[in-house]
């Protein structure tokens, strides 16, 4: 039987997945390849949604897929990113992609982002050979994330590694004998491998409303 901890990550992603209807991490055993409607009665009913529908949706969905990032944290992203230079989101997604938690989950030393966020949290993750227990700490190129000694037979990091499911981008460099990796260059959003279209520009578009 999994773990209680495993089990309400489970229901987390499928909760998040159902809501949007879209199978966001492209997961086998996500409800949304069973259905494409969402959960309740009226679930199969589907209105045109309207352009602010449309751009909602498309924050919904970065904000779960990095595992259901609060709304004040989220705007200060998309503040940061409207503060640097080029397009505001382009740089967004590389700021999302640059947290820690999914640097772990990039790195394929956790099987879901909740499962890499949980990892950070209970102490097992080294930035830079010092322990980090904050998911949303920025890691820059060449900041070394790794795996603390004592952690490395944990089995759901020994379960991802050896997973078929999804391969470590391009932009990341990883050794997982060594149980460490580093992102290479922050990645724009084509390198990104989103399972789901991602939309940053309907992003830009709700927050500049």
């Amino acid at each position: 039987m999994a773990p209680k901890s495993e089990h309400k990550r489970k229901s987390a992603k499928y909760k998040i997945d159902r809501r949007l209807g879209v199978n966001l991490w492209g997961r086998p055993k996500s409800p949304v390849n069973l259905r494409s409607y969402a959960p309740g009665q009226h679930g199969q009913r589907r209105k045109k949604p309207t352009d602010f529908g449309v751009q909602l949706m498309a924050k919904q969905k970065l904000k779960g897929y990095y595992g259901n990032i609060g709304e004040k944290q989220f705007r200060k992203y998309f503040a940061e990113a409207e503060r640097r230079r080029g397009d505001t989101g382009q740089n967004l997604i590389g700021i999302l992609e640059c947290r820690l938690d999914a640097i772990v989950y990039r790195l394929k030393l956790a099987p879901t982002v909740f499962a890499a966020r949980q990892l950070v949290n209970h102490c097992h993750i080294l930035l830079n050979g010092k322990k980090c227990n904050i998911p949303s700490a920025m890691v820059k190129v060449g900041d070394v994330v790794s795996l603390k000694e004592k952690s490395q037979q944990i089995p759901m990091v020994i379960e991802a590694i050896g997973s078929p499911e999804r391969d470590v981008p391009d932009y990341c460099d990883v050794d997982h004998k060594k149980m460490s990796g580093s992102i290479t260059r922050v990645p724009l959003l084509e390198d990104v491998p989103y399972a789901t279209q991602m939309e940053p520009n309907l992003v830009v578009e709700y927050y500049s409303r």
